[in-house]
């Protein structure tokens, strides 16, 4: 079906293609005989549902932990007690990760836009007993309220005004309202980082957690602004590190600023001369 899905986006004006792929998808989730795999993921033994095609090519596997749980780990404030949200958490998998770093007595906030997605993330944290971790279905942006996200896996917003699936909409300053400010953010939101941040000023400035953030340049940053347009929502004082987009070691943004021509990682590291400021 996916050559399909490609020849649709590619010929069909986006009202009629939206629905098309929708259709399609839910005809392959249908399909597919659901099961639940068991790996270890970064180190911890975890239960996986696997519902879709897309599922099962990503987590059907063991894991290694990431680069970025590594640094974070080392080096910042991901620590047992901590609170992250984990902005784009897909089903789950790297919410669990960092649910089992942090423990009983802390918490993560698993954000995601896509309605089936959530529905496994929700379903993988009951079956792994991690009472820390909470699953809000929801989009993030600049401001509270909703967007269209185009209907596929791994949702994205729409490149169609009013064509796709209709979510609710928050921004990290009120999640960060309603369960308390954050430790770490982690941000993998498909091309919708600017907006990300710009919805987390107050939450940037005032409590200063250490940032992750996936940056997808080539694949839908530049739809809305440019690599120093996000570079520029960071407040003055971080320590900022990059690496490149699907594995590698971080280095300093001064000695990596090569790998900012595409898709890439950034880890932002709060001033050190800052107390942390985010549990209540």
């Amino acid at each position: 079906m996916s050559w399909v899905r490609r020849t649709a986006s590619a010929l069909l004006p986006g009202a009629v293609a939206e629905p098309l792929r929708r259709l399609l998808r839910r005809l392959a989730v249908a399909r597919f005989r659901a099961y639940d795999a068991r790996h270890a993921y970064g180190g911890q033994p975890l239960v996986v549902h696997i519902a879709d095609p897309l599922a099962q090519g990503w987590y059907d596997h063991d894991w290694d932990v990431g680069t970025e749980i590594t640094l974070l780990q080392q080096r910042g404030r991901l620590r047992p007690g901590a609170r992250v949200f984990d902005i784009g958490a897909h089903q789950g998998v790297v919410a669990l990760m960092l649910a089992g770093i942090v423990g009983p007595a802390g918490r993560v906030v698993a954000v995601e836009a896509v309605a089936h997605n959530a529905r496994i993330a929700t379903r993988n944290a009951e079956a792994n007993g991690s009472v820390q971790l909470a699953v809000v279905h929801a989009a993030i942006s600049d401001a509270d309220g909703s967007l269209w996200l185009e209907d596929r896996w791994n949702g994205a917003v729409s490149r169609h005004p009013g064509v796709g699936v209709r979510v609710d909409a928050l921004t990290i300053d009120t999640l960060a309202t309603r369960f308390g400010a954050p430790d770490v953010l982690f941000i993998d939101v498909e091309g919708f980082e600017l907006h990300a941040l710009r919805g987390a000023a107050q939450t940037l400035t005032s409590h200063q957690p250490d940032l992750y953030v996936e940056a997808h340049v080539g694949a839908g940053l530049e739809r809305f602004g440019t690599v120093a347009d996000l570079l520029a929502l960071i407040p003055a004082g971080y320590e900022l590190l990059v690496a490149p987009g699907e594995a590698g070691d971080f280095v300093a943004l001064e000695v990596g600023r090569s790998l900012l021509a595409e898709r890439f990682r950034l880890v932002a590291f709060a001033p050190r001369t800052s107390e942390i400021t985010a549990h209540d």
